[in-house]
């Protein structure tokens, strides 16, 4: 199961590696918790990106896509309401 970080965590692990080189990124990884994998991965997407990304709440590269998203969290709830009442209405039918 995957562990989720924050943000925070992610830029203080690259900071902890950058001034702790002489452990590598193994030892660096061990010292923190994580997988040298994960690890590897913030470094690369903070070389890449200028910094670190976090899937998640209010992560949306515009206003359209967090109303989008917020109405697809919507609809999900209306739809597992609706198959609650489509059950009781079954049950009590009977």
């Amino acid at each position: 199961m995957n562990k989720q970080h924050s943000k925070q965590f992610k830029e203080d692990a690259i900071h902890y590696y950058e001034s702790h080189k002489e452990l590598g990124q193994n030892g660096c990884a061990k010292n923190l918790g994580i997988g040298e994998s994960t690890l590897t991965k913030w470094l690369r997407q903070s070389r890449e990106n200028g910094g670190i990304t976090v899937r998640g709440f209010g992560n949306y590269s515009s206003d359209d896509q967090k109303e989008i998203s917020r109405l697809k969290c919507e609809l999900r709830d209306t739809q597992d309401a609706l198959d609650v009442l489509k059950k009781a209405i079954s049950i009590l039918g009977r």
